[in-house]
């Protein structure tokens, strides 16, 4: 008997799941799929992953790290946008501007204070969040209270106009059920009001970068514009 084994599915085919599901949730939430922007999560992946992706009409990929990034970006030529959404080590803040459209992970002034300088220098705007870690996980970066939020963003709007400061990214434990999950996601939401109500951060700042590929769907339901799905689309990683 000839043994046959399923073809798993494309990544075009992972995309379209994907998007399917992003606007079954966003019309749960009683709002429009068009409010929510997908990041394709590609790192470790191979360039060529990418390329297929973006043929099949994903614009928006992010990355990790600054030097696998750039090392896909001279691979792949112009066409996608890239976004880091990984911890910026500030002696690679200089190839941020120019290369990505958005840092997720803007934890620190001294950080914020990099990338201002650069952006500064390359005459290049650079959209921002400010990642979160309210669940203090050891493992990840991110301010850990509201004090230190607002520290945090009143200097990074005041830093450049370069910097336009969009809204508030965060990495829940992944040990969180989903009861834990979404308490986390509305909490950051009313922080993300606070901070508008508290302080002119421009109307670009209402944005929320939260929900990876085990919980985007609840994530959208509370709120996120942005959802950053990397094995949903590309597969597990290695």
């Amino acid at each position: 008997m000839t043994m046959t084994h399923a073809v798993p599915p494309t990544i075009a085919e992972n995309l379209a799941a994907v998007r399917e599901r992003i606007a079954g949730a966003a019309r749960r939430a009683g709002r429009s799929p068009e409010e929510v922007t997908l990041i394709a999560v590609s790192k470790t992946k191979p360039a060529r992953a990418v390329l297929e992706a973006f043929r099949a009409g994903q614009e928006i990929f992010g990355e990790n790290r600054v030097q696998e990034a750039l090392a896909k970006m001279a691979e792949t030529g112009p066409g996608p946008d890239w976004h880091l959404i990984g911890h910026l080590q500030t002696n690679k803040a200089k190839q941020v501007p120019g290369n990505f459209a958005a840092v997720h992970s803007v934890d620190s002034e001294r950080v914020a204070a990099a990338l201002s300088k650069h952006a500064e220098a390359a005459g290049h705007p650079l959209d921002v969040y400010l990642q979160l870690n309210l669940d203090r996980e050891a493992t990840k970066a991110g301010v850990t209270g509201e004090e230190p939020l607002r520290r945090l963003a009143e200097f990074t709007a005041a830093s450049s106009p370069r910097l336009v400061l969009k809204g508030l990214m965060a990495i829940p434990a992944p040990s969180l059920d989903e009861g834990e999950t979404r308490r986390l996601y509305a909490r950051i939401r009313d922080m993300l009001a606070a901070l508008k109500a508290e302080f002119s951060l421009g109307e670009s700042f209402r944005e929320l970068s939260f929900g990876m590929s085990h919980d985007f769907e609840w994530a959208i339901e509370e709120g996120a514009t942005l959802v950053r799905v990397g094995s949903a689309i590309f597969g597990a990683r290695p």
